[in-house]
């Protein structure tokens, strides 16, 4: 038996469950509508074997604040595009920089398990380039 999450905030948002009419119902649309905006790449389906479009709850949050651009701020749908691929971009370079922040992190972490004194020594280094030529 399929167990149903209890709360639909457990739900993956990335989960590939609504069929075309139910995405179209709960972005408050026409099912035609998101055909056209997959035509248009303004959001990408999951497509089954069969070809059918499976939307998840990500892509239906994406339907809405596309229908809230065009409605409510009058951009077009180009410019929807735009702001759809420049978000995008900006969310994959946080998580790069979250990513890399981890990263220094552990190399933090590694000195500081290094020895806190260096241990004294009775001879000198001098380095001098080889290139560099004495005056005098």
């Amino acid at each position: 038996m399929n167990e149903q999450p209890k709360n639909p905030r457990d739900v993956d948002p990335d989960a590939q469950i609504f069929v075309i009419s139910v995405a179209a119902e709960l972005a408050g649309m026409h099912a035609q509508t998101l055909r056209n905006y997959d035509r248009l790449g303004l959001v990408t389906p999951h497509r089954t074997a069969g070809g059918g479009r499976r939307y998840s709850p990500r892509d239906v949050a994406l339907l809405r604040e596309v229908q809230r651009l065009s409605q409510d701020e009058g951009v077009n749908l180009a410019g929807i595009k735009r702001i759809i691929e420049l978000t995008t971009q900006v969310e994959e370079l946080q998580r790069k920089v979250s990513e890399l922040a981890h990263e220094i992190a552990q190399v933090h972490a590694t000195y500081n398990r290094l020895p806190a004194t260096i241990p004294r020594s009775n001879s000198i280094v001098v380095w001098q380039p080889r290139n560099r030529r004495r005056d005098g």
